[in-house]
């Protein structure tokens, strides 16, 4: 059994929630959904970033400790997962113990090598982006290009990680690692930030009291990148169980393309040299905007996932984050892109599909499912559904895979209507052509159910399939002739109702 390891950004503790959040968290979700079909040991990380100083900045806003104000936030994130269908294995706070120990050990290998070294640091730094700029990274007016604030102007004693001499390192590691980046173009932005030159990045602070000690010098806590980022490797045992670590690392991250140069090129340069090996890959995905701008408190265009869920289901939401933008673009979420893809692809497709197959087994099959025919012309268009949707999978696309498994649907309502069997007899013929609608359906359970969950296991069970669909293994099952016929099957009540 092959081993994979997807992990989320871990998300700052300053904001609930938001769909910005939600995005990425659900197609990390569907993609561990789609390796433990392919039968893989899958291990799925998420978690919070809780410290900084823009956590202790809230934290003192809103007259409470630092430990005080996490502990209040990170639940939220957790609940709003549970709510949302996220399978994750673990959840990681950067403020627990076995956090802080694999920070110290990855600090303290780094320092050992030769690559942390303590200078003084005089700059422009942007409180909200944890990082320092140069006066060409820099709007008009010393304003930060993310966050549109002004910028301020820092000078202390600061450790430094010479990211500089990686330069050749990290051209090197990926020319000997093609397409670890996906989509490719995010790849060629990697690239040409490392090629553009790299310059050394603080690891420490001393004006700051809420982070982790340097393990050599305690005056000093930990910046930002050295402690979010090392989240990958301390949730799975780097610096208190070497064995667990060895089997899970390296793992694949999903990011969000802002964050490119910190997991781009800082990390893998980081884990060179701690001695450890870079991640297997990343999927860098664009930003969901509401009226053409990304998310962020500041212009008030935050929206709640869970308010959506409430109105239009866990599965309609999650199919639509995951159906409407490839993976990579930038996407422009609006309330009436949600509910026409809702009615087009779910209630009109997909749910009408298992209406009007389990209402004809109903009426011309005293409601006993027919087996398919081995020849049927469903066959082929589910064995090419099958591979694009793999392919999909693969190249970190879920919109393509869904698009593939949607081609089953659409292509087997075409089978019924050219042969109207709620218009025919009784016969071999009416049998088999509803034996192949119930096959193509069970096939559509397992290649939907990353995406949408419980609504793949209410076909499953509709069509009489015992068990979970989540226990189903592929290929095999995506093969034509896995339904046994003879099954009871139910209509029940609209799967997906009109919105």
């Amino acid at each position: 059994m092959s081993r994979y390891f997807i992990t989320t950004p871990i998300y700052y503790v300053t904001a609930k929630p938001h769909l910005g959040h939600a995005y990425t968290t659900i197609i990390a979700d569907a993609l561990a959904r789609w390796h433990r079909l392919l039968g893989d040991d899958v291990h799925f990380l998420v978690g919070t970033d809780e410290h900084g100083q823009k956590v202790a900045d809230y934290a003192e806003a809103a007259g409470k400790s630092p430990q005080e104000f996490v502990d209040e936030i990170a639940p939220l994130y957790a609940q709003a997962w549970e709510r949302l269908g996220i399978t994750n294995s673990d959840f990681i706070r950067t403020t627990e113990q076995r956090h802080k120990i694999g920070v110290a050990e990855l600090l303290q290998r780094c320092y050992d090598a030769g690559d942390i070294e303590l200078d003084v640091y005089k700059g422009k730094y942007c409180v909200a982006c944890e990082e320092y700029y140069t006066d060409d990274e820099l709007d008009e007016g010393d304003l930060c290009r993310i966050h549109k604030r002004k910028v301020e102007y820092y000078e202390e004693e600061n450790y430094f990680f010479r990211l500089s001499r990686f330069q050749q390192r990290l051209l090197d590691w990926y020319d000997a690692h093609p397409g670890s980046i996906k989509p490719e173009f995010r790849g060629n932005e990697a690239l040409g930030l490392i090629r553009g030159g790299l310059r050394d990045f603080s690891v420490s602070r001393t004006s700051l009291k809420w982070g982790i000690p340097l393990p050599w010098d305690s005056k000093h806590v930990a910046y930002v990148w050295f402690d979010a980022l090392a989240n990958y490797i301390t949730a799975i045992g780097y610096g208190s169980d070497e064995q667990r670590f060895n089997d899970w690392w390296p793992g694949h991250h999903l990011i969000g393309k802002d964050i490119i140069r910190h997991h781009c090129v800082y990390w893998p340069a980081m884990l060179m040299s701690a001695g450890l090996e870079p991640p297997a890959g990343w999927g860098v995905g664009g930003w969901l905007l509401v009226g053409g701008e990304k998310m962020s408190k500041t212009s008030g265009n935050v929206v709640n996932p869970l308010d959506l869920v409430d109105e239009i289901g866990v599965d309609g939401f999650r199919y639509y984050v995951l159906a409407e933008t490839a993976y990579g673009q930038d996407g422009d979420f609006t309330y009436e892109g949600l509910i026409a893809r809702y009615n087009s692809d779910l209630a009109n497709n997909l749910g009408n599909l298992l209406s009007r197959v389990a209402t004809v087994v109903g009426k011309k099959c005293d409601g006993i499912g027919p087996a398919p025919a081995p020849d049927s012309t469903l066959a082929a268009v589910a064995t090419q559904a099958y591979a694009n949707a793999a392919e999909a999978w693969n190249d970190m696309q879920p919109s393509k895979a869904l698009d593939a498994a949607w081609t089953l649907i659409r292509a087997t309502n075409a089978y019924l209507e050219a042969n109207e069997p709620w218009k025919a007899e009784p016969s071999p013929a009416l049998y088999t052509v509803m034996g192949d609608a119930l096959e193509a359906l069970r096939i559509v359970a397992v290649l939907a159910s990353p995406a949408v969950p419980a609504s793949s296991q209410a076909v499953w069970e509709r069509i009489g399939l015992p068990g979970q669909v989540t226990d189903q293994r592929l290929p095999e099952a995506a093969g034509w002739g896995g339904y046994p016929g003879g099954l009871t099957v139910v209509k029940g009540d609209p799967l997906f109702p009109r919105r």
